[in-house]
């Protein structure tokens, strides 16, 4: 089997809003990352460090983390709980050596179906340039 040249990227979408964005995106037929694995959870906020940590201890070269708007979370402050948490693990990434941008946050509505694709194709070739200086 050939490896395929585009980077794991885990996905945890928030089901109210991002997964819904992603939704709209594969409706769109628009272009997404090839090795694009997206878990729906409930609300960001229940996604613990844990999870993002053994994401990359499973080989994944990338993490996002898409929440709902502020302001308009409907667990009220699921998405705050998770920027901080990502914010955190951030610094603990460049500790164990890895690139702090390996793992991102960003804040999605559910009628942002061609950002999701933006967003997400970005990461991948940002992880391909990260992969191609970490040689």
């Amino acid at each position: 089997m050939e490896k395929s040249s585009s980077p794991k990227i885990i996905v945890f979408c928030c089901y109210q809003s991002a997964y819904e964005a992603a939704d709209m995106a594969g409706t769109m037929r628009l272009s997404l990352p090839e090795n694009l694995n997206i878990i729906r959870v409930p609300c960001t906020g229940k996604v613990d460090m844990i999870h993002i940590l053994k994401a990359f201890e499973l080989g994944a070269e990338g993490v996002m983390v898409l929440a709902c708007h502020e302001e308009n979370c409907k667990f009220l402050t699921g998405n705050l709980r998770a920027r901080k948490r990502v914010e955190y693990l951030k610094g603990i990434l460049e500790e164990i050596g890895l690139k702090k941008e390996r793992l991102e946050i960003y804040n999605l509505a559910p009628n942002m179906g061609p950002k999701f694709a933006e967003i997400t194709s970005s990461m991948a070739e940002n992880l391909k340039k990260l992969s191609s200086t970490d040689k």
